[in-house]
């Protein structure tokens, strides 16, 4: 029998283990030196805020794996010999495989400053992050929050809860603004001060200084300003978990490197998620995507791929979400954080109500490119139906009503983005 060996529980390792039990009798063996079962990431932070327990963070019941015939091992794997077929894990046992999938993950991106591995700094990707997030904050009396990305307001809501102090250190001069444009960027800076945290924009770690104990005690940011701090986070990104592979014979880069089909260089050795990287860049999107979504579809392409049906990658029109402290944001499509060469944009915003939409769309073919949503929800499945349609942006507004997410409940934002749109474009009939 076929052993599939999978290194990583996160959802690009287990969907690909679901989807190659319901297509196979393949031997499956899971190993992950995290957690024994599979959890869902995203919801670390309800933990620390005390909205959940750990075990409601399991997808899936415990007798689920031995039901579905998954093994699984919590350990670590040291070594991986490509050409013997096998593993090495820390505890010296030996695992041989037919096929191996890498869903190693993505690990906190730290960037070399001094001080960086003191007590009390520390980054939020792992289940071990979080205890020791625990344990870091313990009479925490100011924390720092080096980054302002997704994890950076995470974890600056979750200290937030507990009545920590925080500041932000932001690189530009509005929030996550190589990701947003300047108009939303300033939106969610506004949004999170409002919320009592302080953002310290145009501004970044220089050195983190410890006390006698060896504890972070204060940190000199790139202004050449003193802040003192018994917490830093480190928030400026991840990248791939790929270090046990320095020995190998699998190609890396930033990422495992992967063709199409998410094959590394070796036979019979895959790489998904975070850890991947793609060897040709899929349109607009990054090489490496750490991202829930894109990772659950690696996960689902290569399970037909393993299971005889070799299927490439096509992750089709992109999409994301997050939320910030109270705002709810999804992006569909493309909405380029700088002014392109003919792009235009409709930017419509509500103030009172913290809400907007942003679409871009090309100026000669009129073609919907995309849209950015803040405090309004839109059914996926309509948004992703005009992208692939590839609408004008004058149909898009007039069947606005059709993505709203929730008819009965929610309010009718696209009477007044259509009248605003009208007054833009002198269209006037909607549907």
């Amino acid at each position: 029998m076929k052993k599939i060996l999978i290194i990583g529980n996160g959802i690009s390792g287990i969907t690909a283990a679901r989807h190659i039990r319901k297509f196979s009798d393949f031997q499956i063996t899971v190993i992950s030196s995290e957690t024994e079962y599979f959890f869902s990431r995203t919801a670390l932070m309800y933990i620390f805020m005390g909205h959940m327990k750990f075990e409601h963070t399991k997808p899936y019941e415990d007798w689920f794996w031995k039901k579905n015939r998954i093994e699984l091992k919590k350990t670590y794997v040291k070594e991986v010999y490509v050409e013997e077929k096998k593993l090495i894990t820390n505890s010296e046992e030996e695992i041989e495989y037919d096929q191996l999938i890498l869903a190693t993950g993505s690990v906190t991106n730290k960037r070399g400053w001094k001080g960086e591995n003191l007590k009390g700094v520390q980054g939020l990707v792992s289940k071990q992050d979080l205890d020791l997030l625990e344990e870091n904050t313990i009479n925490c009396k100011q924390a720092v929050i080096v980054g302002g990305g997704l994890i950076g307001v995470e974890l600056a809501e979750m200290l937030h809860t507990r009545k920590i102090p925080v500041k932000m250190l932001v690189r530009e001069d509005a929030f996550w603004g190589n990701v947003l444009p300047k108009p939303e960027a300033n939106l969610i800076s506004n949004h999170i001060k409002k919320h009592g945290i302080e953002i310290l924009h145009e501004t970044e770690l220089s050195e983190i200084i410890p006390d006698e104990n060896n504890r972070v005690k204060k940190i000199i940011t790139s202004n050449g300003e003193g802040i003192d701090c018994d917490f830093v986070g480190i928030t400026t990104g991840v990248k791939p978990n790929i270090d046990f592979l320095k020995n190998s014979s699998i190609e890396v880069d930033k990422g495992i490197l992967v063709n199409e089909y998410l094959e590394t260089n070796c036979k019979d050795v895959f790489a998904i998620g975070d850890c991947a990287q793609q060897r040709t860049k899929l349109g607009n999107r990054n090489t490496i995507e750490a991202v829930w979504y894109t990772g659950r579809m690696m996960g689902e392409t290569l399970a037909q791929t393993i299971c005889g049906n070799k299927l490439p990658y096509k992750p089709g029109n992109w999409f994301n979400s997050a939320k910030f402290f109270d705002i709810e944001y999804q992006t569909y499509g493309w909405v380029f954080p700088e002014s392109r060469e003919g792009v235009d944009d409709f930017y419509w915003l509500n103030e009172k109500e913290e809400k907007c939409l942003h679409f871009q769309f090309e100026i000669n073919s009129r073609k919907f490119l995309g849209v950015n949503t803040f405090g309004i929800r839109l059914r996926h499945e309509v948004v992703d139906k005009w992208l692939s349609e590839e609408l004008p942006i004058e149909q898009v507004i007039s069947q606005f009503s059709k993505a709203n997410f929730d008819k009965e409940f929610s309010k009718k934002y696209h009477i007044p983005l259509q009248k605003e749109f009208s007054k833009l474009t002198k269209v006037n009939q909607y549907e």
